[in-house]
């Protein structure tokens, strides 16, 4: 137990001082202009987005922006109406396509991006998820910081719903652990092999994703904002990611079941459907968080100092992301619980994909698709 209990808090202490901050609650983008403004296409793909679909296109519709905007909606393939409430709208600057039948290799977002793609000609697009809503001054905001940073692509992890009680115990988390994955200071320093973005809200230059292969090149992709961040900096582009204080996810999800399908679509498709990769993740997960609880609880004498002092250091890092949500700190000592629960979402989706189920999400499968 002393040198599990060891190891743990010599892990936390790296993570917490060499990690890139990575616990820190920023960089967050405040409203601001740019001095140019290029014309912008926005693209949104939407699956039966009908509950929601309305107050996103409002909102994209009403953006305080100097230049040209166009919004682009696909309708891929819905079942509730979303092309029918979108086109209600009666706003000659939006566009309803009809998605066109998926081909073999595409994952289902991405041929919708690409159809929404195709049919613009802007040099900026503006890529967003159907159950995102924008302040009026956030593509300036965005376009003002990709004009301060000469990035090429800039994106924010919107600010998302955290209503329920599953919620408030499990989402502030989805985020802790992404920052974890992708250090923000990393991803934004140019030097750095480390890339990614949110998906939510992706601002980029048309000529540096058709430097890329366009849509195409990440075709396959569940994970396509990492994805796509990793291809646009590989070609030696800047990229930007950061919180955004001025676009939030209206999307509910109101049981831990919820969250649970949230998670799995992706957490093992990060693992590249790999049981190697898979069983050493489960391992490093146990040796971080569950392994100071159970030497604080359980152990003795040095083993039990190491584990509290690891648990404490843990419980002090997620503290920024609970602020950021408003939420008590007295939450951040049950962080080893939800990581279990995100453990075990990862190993359901494992489980799930090696008896040929694959990724479910929408009506639509996934079984041969990459990270």
């Amino acid at each position: 137990m002393i040198w599990l209990a060891g190891a743990a808090l010599l892990a936390w202490l790296y993570l917490a001082l060499l990690h890139g901050r990575f616990w820190q609650s920023g960089p967050v983008l405040a409203a601001a202009r740019p001095a140019a403004a290029p014309a912008v296409a926005v693209v949104v793909p939407a699956r039966d987005e009908a509950a929601l679909v309305g107050p996103v296109l409002r909102s994209l519709l009403a953006q305080d922006y100097a230049g040209d905007l166009g919004v682009v909606l696909v309708d891929d393939g819905s079942g509730d109406g979303t092309g029918e409430v979108a086109r209600a709208l009666g706003d000659a600057r939006l566009v309803v396509l009809e998605g066109a039948a998926r081909p073999p290799g595409w994952a289902g977002k991405l041929w919708a991006v690409q159809q929404g793609f195709a049919a613009t000609a802007a040099p900026w697009l503006l890529l967003t998820d159907a159950d995102i809503v924008h302040a009026p001054a956030h593509l300036a905001t965005l376009m003002a910081e990709a004009e301060r940073s000469g990035a090429d692509m800039v994106s924010e992890m919107v600010a998302l719903n955290c209503s329920s009680a599953a919620e408030r115990a499990l989402i502030p988390a989805f985020v802790y652990f992404f920052q974890l994955l992708y250090p923000f200071a990393w991803v934004n320093r140019p030097a750095s092999r480390v890339a990614a973005a949110a998906g939510g809200t992706l601002l980029i230059r048309r000529a540096a994703l058709e430097a890329i292969g366009g849509i195409a090149a990440i075709r396959g992709a569940l994970i396509d904002d990492v994805a796509l961040a990793v291809a646009v900096k590989r070609q030696g582009r800047r990229i930007w990611l950061g919180h955004s204080a001025l676009a939030r996810s209206v999307r509910p999800y109101p049981s831990a079941g919820d969250i649970w399908r949230m998670v799995a679509r992706s957490a093992y498709v990060q693992l590249r459907h790999s049981l190697l990769l898979l069983a050493a993740t489960t391992l490093g997960l146990g040796l971080i968080y569950l392994v100071p609880p159970l030497a604080a609880l359980a152990g003795q004498g040095a083993a039990r100092l190491c584990g509290l002092l690891a648990w404490a250091v843990m419980a002090a890092t997620l503290l920024p992301t609970l602020r950021r949500f408003c939420l008590s700190p007295l939450r951040a000592p049950l962080l080893p619980l939800v990581a279990v629960f995100y453990m075990a979402a990862t190993i359901g989706a494992a489980i799930d994909h090696h008896r040929g189920r694959g990724v479910v999400w929408k009506r639509r499968a996934y079984t041969e698709f990459q990270a």
